[in-house]
């Protein structure tokens, strides 16, 4: 079953936009995310909607950062994404009136529950900001390794 990688993507489509100058422009956008620039301006649009995002036309157009990194966080993306369902796993319905079907299905639901709400509180721990700064790191380490190569 094919993960849906929205969440990823577009975390990753907003890390390179804040690392740029300028607005970037759909196509510029798919070629990172290695996808169809009609995607990125259909996600982007709803990211747009949201406040996340500004776009501008024409030359020099393209796609912008509406607010701060420390302003956004994993949270807020994931709301704009229309809150995509979190895990593939669920409950079986076959038989509603057998009670061992009745008792595991409630005991699915308390843990699918529990776990969805975990999860979406750390999502909202996370701001872009903190994204870009382990990107940093991360390119820089990758830098001075390079260099100790080299």
């Amino acid at each position: 079953m094919k993960r849906n990688s929205r969440l990823s993507a577009v975390l990753h489509a907003l890390l390179h936009m804040a690392e740029r100058d300028r607005p970037m422009t759909s196509e510029e956008l798919a070629a990172c995310l290695h996808t169809n620039p009609v995607v990125v301006r259909r996600t982007m649009a709803g990211l747009r909607e949201a406040g996340l995002v500004t776009s501008g036309r024409g030359h020099g157009g393209g796609w912008t950062l509406a607010r701060t990194l420390e302003d956004v966080t994993m949270r807020d993306i994931y709301a704009a994404l229309g809150e995509p369902m979190l895990f593939q796993m669920g409950n079986v319905s076959e038989s509603p009136g057998c009670l061992v079907e009745q008792a595991v299905n409630h005991a699915l639901d308390d843990a699918f529950r529990d776990a969805e709400a975990m999860l979406i509180a750390r999502l909202g721990e996370v701001t872009l900001a903190m994204l870009a700064e382990d990107f940093k790191r991360r390119f820089a380490e990758h830098r001075a390794a390079l260099k100790q190569l080299g």
